[in-house]
């Protein structure tokens, strides 16, 4: 229980990215005050958390209704993560804010950015709506495991809410030295579950075909 917890709490992480959320919120809120901020940060993770949840909640019965198994979620899921970890440990140019120079453009013009570009895409991207799926697809109706998915999500949006009200005082700190490192840990760890994500779904499909396979 406490492993699928962890593994949970270090997928969402990875792929929520709240230090890289927090780096990017301080440079489009560079004259808010920290009451504003708060208030922004406070919508956005909310939103976000909503829609993730959605993803947890529903994203199977949505699944089932399209004919996609779980091993090919669990497979498609793992190429996905492990696309965003590769990003994460390279540190390509561009792929830590998850948004293009267009939306980077446009969110520097919004009066309102809680909802874009920080609730979605920054936080409640394509790689957190996956891992959301995946997550609750793991647990294969166990509603303990569910639970464990719902507390480690509820975790990090915590987490992410405070770093986002901290992310001045955060970039003044830690430096982006440090913000590129923990990039790269959480990168390698995120690795790891993607791999043993497209494992599990491989092994489940081949099992599923029979000895006739």
């Amino acid at each position: 229980m406490l492993a699928g917890l962890l593994a949970s709490a270090t997928t969402f992480f990875a792929t929520i990215g709240p230090i890289e959320a927090a780096v990017l919120f301080a440079t489009l809120t560079p004259k808010m005050d920290r009451a504003a901020r708060q208030a922004i940060a406070l919508k956005a993770t909310l939103i976000a958390g909503g829609i993730l949840l959605t993803f947890v909640l529903l994203g199977q019965p949505m699944l089932r209704q399209l004919g996609v198994s779980i091993a090919a979620l669990q497979t498609a899921g793992g190429i996905i993560l492990l696309l965003i970890a590769l990003d994460m440990v390279f540190a390509k140019p561009g792929s830590a804010f998850k948004l293009t120079p267009s939306e980077g453009a446009e969110a520097q013009g919004k009066d309102e950015i809680a909802v874009f570009p920080l609730a979605t895409p920054l936080l409640a991207g394509p790689g957190a709506m996956s891992s959301a799926i995946l997550l609750a697809a793991n647990a294969r109706g166990d509603l303990v495991q569910v639970g464990m998915v719902v507390i480690a999500l509820a975790g990090v949006m915590v987490v992410t809410f405070l770093l986002l009200s901290a992310s001045h005082q955060l970039n003044r700190i830690i430096g982006v030295t440090a913000q590129r490192v923990l990039m790269r840990v959480f990168g390698i760890l995120l690795a790891g579950i993607a791999v043993q994500a497209v494992f599990t779904g491989v092994t489940s499909a081949i099992r599923a075909i029979g000895p006739g396979f």
